[in-house]
């Protein structure tokens, strides 16, 4: 796909800063996540009301994102998430290339089906250990001693934030999604996007973009990037419970390949 043609529709939206986007950060949420061919981002984008305002960052609307998941010797994050665990945990490191600022992250789903996200900032050093700081956060927010977590993968994407202050509600777009592992190979989720409506509390009628993404065909879809990159480089237990998402993720690319 040409985004080049993402980029132009995106000049039309007002800009919101990082500072501005203080009273959306949202890190107790509802989440709706949907998948489809990134070829939709456009329509998407052209049909949205300009009530949402896109994150700018130094004249830029799209960032590349790196982000560096943890997990035990036995994947047992990746284990909790695809036997359905009411409540789970993922570790991360996450850099944000446009600001070189970098978080330690846990997000946890909780038996409500909430998002709860906590992070501070730290980087994630190649080789090195965990820090002292970084210990003592993980220590108050997952059930594991942290010094059992290792770098599992890497996981690059683009993304496109968009914020209704009104409505308390951001929508997060990922493109461009690829995967390398500890042996540096690679994997790719070509032509697909991964969107998120991230909202404070469940509203009585669908938002939006919600609305515009039936119209296109698109329903949600629950997919973890985590998961779907560590079958895709690994050979790991449990890869069969990911069968339905791996057959969807083809329908996408054939649609694309229609397109």
């Amino acid at each position: 796909m040409d985004f080049s043609e993402i980029d132009k529709i995106l000049e039309s939206y007002s800009p919101i800063g990082l500072s501005e986007m203080d009273s959306v950060l949202l890190m107790d949420r509802l989440d709706t996540k949907y998948v489809f061919a990134d070829y939709k981002i456009s329509e998407l984008l052209t049909r949205i009301d300009r009530k949402y305002r896109v994150l700018d960052i130094k004249n830029s609307r799209s960032f590349l994102y790196s982000t560096t998941y943890l997990d035990t010797q036995e994947y047992m994050f990746y284990y909790h998430h695809v036997t359905d665990r009411r409540e789970r945990n993922k570790v991360r490191f996450r850099k944000y290339d446009s600001t070189g600022v970098g978080f330690l992250e846990v997000k946890r789903r909780t038996n409500k089906d909430r998002t709860i996200k906590w992070r501070i900032e730290n980087n994630y050093k190649t080789g090195n250990k965990l820090d002292n700081s970084a210990l003592e956060f993980l220590t108050r927010y997952i059930p594991v001693n942290p010094d059992l977590l290792k770098p599992v993968l890497l996981n690059n994407f683009k993304r496109i934030t968009l914020v209704n202050i009104e409505l308390k509600e951001r929508l997060t777009i990922d493109y461009d999604i690829s995967f390398t592992g500890l042996d540096n190979k690679r994997a790719e989720l070509p032509n697909i996007a991964v969107l998120e409506v991230k909202r404070d509390e469940l509203k009585k009628s669908r938002s939006q973009p919600d609305l515009i993404l039936k119209d296109l065909s698109v329903r949600p879809f629950r997919l973890s990037k985590y998961c779907i990159g560590a079958a895709l480089l690994y050979d790991i237990p449990r890869k069969n419970v990911l069968k339905p998402k791996f057959l969807q993720i083809n329908r996408i690319n054939h649609e694309f390949i229609r397109s």
